[in-house]
């Protein structure tokens, strides 16, 4: 719950792919009236392959705006399209994309999406360019975005295409690329049809946003739910992005010498971070609570790092260990992915470790014999053997699947009548069942011989021997208690992406900002794709 983005969140690897192998970024189409209705086609190309995002805008009622799951229209719809849409593809997107979960897409589509205005914030952007004159700064800094996405869909979703058809793409080996490529190419999009609705509402005075001020703009993103259990349903692909994260740490932590050049880069960061965190706005207040936290933090951060002797050796792994103590968990957090900024050449190379294919440990080892299978239970689920699933207060939560939208919903066990309903989302309470019925069973019987008469531990013998396997597989923590924060998983895999200002709305969604001081195609060298999270203090 308290991750921050890396060098190897999602987005800034896919920034610097785009650099290295010089994607060109087009306009082809930008067909949308006075009323902002119509679309826009914009083309993505790589070394071998051109993807085109296909943008639906809508003039959508206010009474109609909505960011949760159950909305039915939305301000915008995209979907990205593998190659180069002909008008009859377009026409039958059209049909089907403003729809989303009501229309259905193709293989040719990769992800389809939808985005709401940041209403408030959209009409003031749009009065004050048309008028001639840049919007408030510090609304930019209050919001931070024009849209934001309630949903990016993918792999096989709706009818789109399957992972599998996408796995080989060396652009889209790594996690979420192709979600990562859809929102960049949305954001282009957003400040395209903002510029465009105030040149159709003042031809001849109307101006272009400044290129300081529409850095600043990212895309926000309103996310729930339905991303929680997905850390919870890939733990192989868990443990890929948590140990290449501790692989780039050790490996930072192992540099004997910095160099010069290496301290003058992280130096330069404290003044830059502190403007990030001035411009993290929240109401929540536990996250309240940790920026404040955070902002102590980083002044201590300034000044023990003055006082670190870099002449002695390992200076990283000291400053490291001196956080464990002197910080709060989202301080360490924090300065765990500075660290590794002036560290490309060590760190980069470790995005090509964080994809997975899970299909490999679907199968259960059937000859496992149940003694074994007891050692694991007590090695790495010690910690849910000892607790009491008599407590109420430990088994208070329901994850199940609303039956209308097809999402993950968690209820009160105590108050809702959800039991049949739960799906296998509480791995520490099943190992615990597991282990009770595995007591009762000679520990030289095979785990086959084990399912054949307790089926219902089929699920949780497979997490148990990927667990064995993947050291950083499971979560270690309750999924059902009564005080889990849902807002960690999402943070936590959000932080992955690339995302950054969280703002929580309650304990179970999560406001966030992506691609925000990120270059845009024009923009865009070696060291522009890498060197824009931290906001440089000229641009403020």
């Amino acid at each position: 719950g308290s991750f921050h983005q890396n060098r190897l969140s999602f987005v800034r690897s896919l920034l610097r792919r785009f650099a290295r192998e010089n994607w060109l970024f087009e306009r082809p189409q930008f067909c949308i009236n006075h009323k902002g209705e119509g679309f826009a086609i914009y083309t993505a190309s790589g070394p071998n392959r051109i993807y085109s995002l296909i943008a639906f805008a809508h003039d959508l009622p206010d009474d109609k705006r909505s960011d949760r799951v159950i909305a039915t229209e939305w301000d915008a719809t995209f979907t990205l399209f593998d190659g180069i849409p002909t008008e009859q593809d377009i026409k039958r997107l059209e049909q089907n994309v403003p729809l989303q979960e009501g229309g259905r897409v193709t293989e040719k589509e990769l992800t389809i999406s939808r985005a709401n205005k940041s209403v408030r914030f959209w009409e003031h952007v749009v009065e004050a360019l048309s008028e001639g004159f840049q919007p408030d700064e510090s609304m930019i800094d209050s919001v931070g975005y024009l849209m934001r996405t309630t949903a990016v869909y993918g792999s096989g979703k709706f009818g789109a295409a399957d992972r599998k058809k996408i796995d080989n793409r060396e652009e889209f080996k790594g996690s979420f690329q192709v979600e990562m490529l859809t929102v960049y190419l949305i954001r282009i999009f957003v400040i395209d049809l903002v510029e465009h609705m105030a040149s159709q509402r003042s031809p001849k005075k109307a101006v272009s946003l400044d290129g300081r001020i529409k850095k600043r703009l990212g895309i926000g993103n309103s996310t729930g739910l339905g991303m929680a259990p997905f850390l919870i349903n890939h733990p192989i692909l868990l443990n890929n992005w948590i140990s290449a994260k501790e692989e780039a740490l050790r490996r930072v932590r192992s540099v004997e010498y910095a160099s010069s050049k290496e301290k003058k880069l992280f130096n330069s960061l404290i003044p830059r971070v502190k403007l990030h965190l001035d411009s993290w706005q929240t109401e929540h207040k536990l996250q309240l609570t940790k920026i404040r936290a955070l902002k102590t933090d980083l002044s201590k951060i300034s000044k023990k790092f003055n006082s670190v002797n870099f002449l002695s050796s390992y200076p990283w792994d000291k400053l490291y260990k001196w956080a464990e103590a002197a910080l709060s968990v989202e301080g360490q957090e924090l300065l765990q992915s500075l660290i590794m900024e002036p560290y490309s050449s060590l760190v980069d190379g470790l995005t090509d470790c964080m994809y997975a294919n899970e299909e490999i440990t679907f199968c259960i080892e059937g000859q496992m014999r149940v003694g074994e299978l007891i050692s694991i239970c007590k090695d790495i689920y010690d910690w849910a053997l000892e607790i009491d699933w008599n407590n109420p207060k430990n088994f208070s939560r329901v994850w199940y699947v609303s039956e209308e939208k097809q999402e993950p919903r968690l209820g009160e066990r105590l108050e809702e009548n959800l039991g049949k309903y739960e799906k296998p989302l509480q791995p520490g309470r099943d190992v615990a069942r597991l282990f009770v019925d595995l007591k009762k069973t000679k520990l030289d019987d095979t785990i086959a011989s084990f399912l054949i008469n307790k089926p219902e531990h089929r699920h949780i013998v497979r997490r148990c021997q990927i667990a064995a396997k993947f050291p950083y597989a499971e979560i270690y923590d309750n999924t059902i208690d009564a005080k889990m924060l849902p807002i960690d998983f999402l943070r936590a895999k959000l932080s992955f992406f690339g995302a950054s200002h969280f703002d929580p709305r309650s304990d179970r969604w999560v406001r966030i900002n992506m691609f925000k001081g990120a270059p845009f195609p024009y923009e865009i060298n070696n060291y522009t794709a890498d060197d824009w999270v931290y906001p440089f203090i000229e641009d403020i």
